[in-house]
């Protein structure tokens, strides 16, 4: 990988409101992500700053480094109700830049502090640096891990995520996560029409949540975003040309049929049942909390 470009800058407000989707807030301590996973739909944020969806995105990070000080100053306003927070949901928040700016930690001490419930979505195994913290506001306003696996296939692996650590060092960590009381799982999102819904593919990856201890697992089909559609349709070309035409038949929009969308969960609801996989609920979780297509 190339020399990555580490940008700080100053932010004016750190919880951003969400509108639609299982969660009303969301923090995201970086913009631009290193894992450099080439479906993750987060690459459009770029263009807002006049950069690319391709190398500038995984290539240019840019630091929110008075995030957690705004952060608490938000937190302490009489208005704010202590409602869920989801924190990764653009780009992870456990990529490499948080070894050097620990901004991760800091937010999650803050939401700790004001009794606030959080979820995270990571590929990132620094998380395991975390588990005190992660494990004190389990046991205190709630936490939910999202171990983010969409396959466990090498090839695929290596070709659709780049930069991101190997699956199997991801499922130790979510082990240790598990043991240390943490309420943790796979979001096996998302699942890439052709590259990795083998029925084979499917079964490997849910039996390796189900031997490392997965808490719960919930799967999803692509969602080609229409910002980052020329770039995940030019890797196509350049990895699978012979899934270009099926692409552009599945996704005649940003999502694939309704059909499709209900044979992969047919499909995943039998391989947890076959291996004893039960999703564990988290009392502050709704029951759709992880069904979307994380994948910073």
């Amino acid at each position: 990988m190339a020399r990555v470009e580490y940008r700080e800058m100053q932010c004016k407000s750190v919880l951003n409101r969400v509108r639609g989707m299982p969660f009303p807030w969301s923090i995201n301590p970086y913009r631009g992500c290193v894992h450099s996973c080439h479906y993750c739909y987060a690459r459009g944020t770029h263009t807002y700053l006049d950069l690319n969806t391709g190398d500038d995105f995984s290539g240019i990070i840019f630091a929110k480094v008075n995030a957690p000080q705004v952060l608490r100053a938000e937190l302490s306003r009489r208005s704010w109700r202590r409602e869920k927070v989801s924190v990764g949901s653009a780009t992870d928040p456990y990529q490499p830049a948080e070894g050097r700016f620990r901004l991760t930690r800091a937010i999650l001490e803050a939401l700790h502090d004001h009794s606030t419930p959080a979820g995270i979505v990571t590929k990132g195994t620094l998380i395991l640096r975390d588990r005190d913290l992660l494990a004190a506001m389990a046991g205190r306003a709630g936490c939910t891990v999202c171990i983010s696996i969409p396959t466990v296939d090498p090839a695929v692996w290596r070709a659709t995520e780049p930069g991101t650590p190997p699956p199997a060092q991801r499922l130790r960590v979510l082990e240790q996560l598990v043991a240390a009381g943490i309420h943790a799982g796979v979001l096996a999102a998302p699942i890439l029409p052709g590259i990795s819904n083998a029925p084979e593919q499917l079964e490997a990856m849910v039996r390796a949540a189900a031997n490392h201890g997965a808490r719960f697992l919930w799967a999803n089909l692509l969602h080609l975003n229409p910002s980052i559609r020329e770039h995940y349709l030019g890797f196509l070309e350049a990895e699978y040309p012979n899934l270009v035409s099926l692409h552009t038949r599945l996704y005649p929009g940003a999502y694939a049929s309704r059909a499709a969308a209900t044979h992969l969960g047919a499909q995943v609801a039998a391989l947890k049942e076959r291996h004893g996989l039960v999703d564990h609920r988290n009392p502050i979780e709704r029951p759709t909390q992880l069904k979307m297509a994380f994948s910073a």
